[in-house]
């Protein structure tokens, strides 16, 4: 008896098909629909149709690249990035700044739609002023190529280093910095780190600047020290460069995907640097969470202050708080402010930014969210507002947990997740919070990643 035959496969490998892309992922990649299966292909517009050669075939999906564009989506632009399709960063540069936007703000009500199954006002998204130089931090893999150091960004899927210190989100000076930081390294003898074989010394160069300060750090992330080495030209740069405030080496000898060590040394300067956020001044370490775009953050904590709304009597408890931005920008219009933070450098920046701005109403405690909301709740603390601001893996279930047995009034979620904003904002649903509105926030221009800002209110009960 002969076996029943499997039917061929829809898509072959190197098969070239013509598509049509009808919508877009979270990852910013287009997508099709090809006998039933749907094909995601980079670098496609919503509109576009493309000859596709497919280069991946699974059970029921498969992943294309594009061989030639025969219809051109309206919101098309040429990049101006020449990097833009080796770069791992960037997903929307070849749309403009509006259809970029109609993307994400769609990402946004789709998450809590389909994956929260809620149905909350969606408010209009917050775009940003400028798609270019944004970004105060940027943390460059280092390699050497043709005997000369070099660094860059990986390649898409790999540790495959392009070289390029031109990128059009990064402020000028970080350019101009790492053009004469390089071959001074090289001069005093410093190596790339290689990772498959965990040699070499140098392993990223981590520039932070404040947005409003101009002040510069520059940590130089090593598999052993380089202090010694490179300490006589540490006074010319800084005489090239008087913006450097801060100049740290941060000694990581493992094999992870981890950037820094476990310690920060002072090379030169000061430890850290100074920043203002929403009027306060911010001190910033390379440990410190800070938001990598200063000035759309100081409209997100608008917002979320905004969906707070602080009369100057409430106690506001602020989850994952890092170094006290969020909670400090409110201050203000509360009596009372709580923090929780579980990286112990960010308490102290915390703590320190509140010393600093004379903010006399605020604590800071270092420990895990989910576990001291847990405590507090135990406790009997009732906070009247309380601001979670999680990780992109969101919330924890101890941490949704306590915060309804603490009962605020309003839950105001800052998150850069929609997908786990969303599934944590249904939880909140289902014990006893209304997801009143969402609003996205756009921090990131050009890349896939966007924000948003939940406002939940506890349901009256008889």
């Amino acid at each position: 008896m002969s076996r029943p035959k499997h039917p061929e496969p829809v898509l072959r490998k190197n098969q070239i098909i013509t598509l049509h892309i009808t919508g877009m992922t979270a990852e910013g990649n287009g997508v099709g629909h090809f006998c039933g299966l749907a094909v995601f292909v980079p670098m496609t517009a919503v509109g576009d149709t493309a000859e596709v050669r497919i280069v991946k075939v699974l059970k029921s999906y498969a992943f294309g690249i594009i061989e030639s564009l025969t219809e051109p989506a309206a919101g098309r632009v040429q990049p101006e990035c020449p990097v833009f399709r080796q770069c791992g960063g960037c997903v929307f540069q070849h749309v403009d700044a509006q259809t970029e936007l109609q993307y994400k703000e769609q990402l946004v009500r789709d998450a809590f739609e389909r994956i929260g199954r809620l149905h909350p006002a969606f408010e209009p998204i917050c775009g940003c002023e400028s798609r270019a130089g944004y970004r105060n931090k940027a943390q460059y893999p280092v390699a050497e190529q043709n005997g000369h150091l070099v660094c860059g960004f990986y390649a898409k899927h790999s540790h495959r280093v392009i070289p390029y210190t031109g990128c059009l989100l990064h402020p000028p000076v970080f350019t101009k910095l790492l053009e004469t930081l390089l071959p001074l390294l090289e001069h005093c003898g410093v190596s790339a780190y290689h990772e498959e074989t965990n040699s070499g010394m140098l392993r990223h160069v981590y520039l932070r600047r404040g947005y409003h300060s101009g002040e510069v750090m520059l940590c130089l992330v090593t598999r052993v020290s380089i202090r010694k080495k490179i300490a006589g030209v540490l006074p010319e740069l800084l005489a090239a460069f008087p913006e450097i405030k801060s100049i740290t080496e941060s000694v990581n000898p493992d094999r992870t995907n981890v950037i820094l060590g476990r310690t920060v040394t002072v090379l030169a300067g000061a430890p850290d640097i100074s920043d203002t956020m929403c009027g306060k001044e911010i001190r910033i370490s390379p440990q410190s969470f800070y938001q990598i775009n200063t000035a759309q953050a100081e409209r997100l904590y608008g917002i979320a202050k905004d969906y707070a709304g602080l009369h100057g009597t409430e106690t506001l408890l602020d989850l994952y708080c890092g170094a006290g931005t969020v909670g400090l920008s409110m201050s203000d219009a509360v009596r009372r402010l709580i923090g929780v933070e579980i990286v112990p450098q960010a308490v102290e920046n915390a703590k320190e930014n509140a010393k600093r701005n004379h903010v006399e109403n605020a604590a800071f405690f270092c420990g895990d969210a989910g576990t001291v909301a847990a405590k507090f709740a135990a406790d009997g603390e009732s906070p009247d507002v309380i601001v979670v601001d999680p990780p992109r893996k969101g919330c924890d279930a101890l941490t949704v947990e306590s915060v309804v047995q603490m009962q605020p009034q309003k839950v105001v979620m800052i998150s850069c997740n929609p997908a786990t904003a969303a599934r944590d904002a249904a939880l909140f649903a289902e014990q006893g919070y209304a997801v009143e509105k969402v609003r996205a926030v756009d921090l990131f221009p050009n890349t896939a990643h966007v924000e948003c800002v939940v406002l939940m209110s506890r349901k009256e009960t008889t």
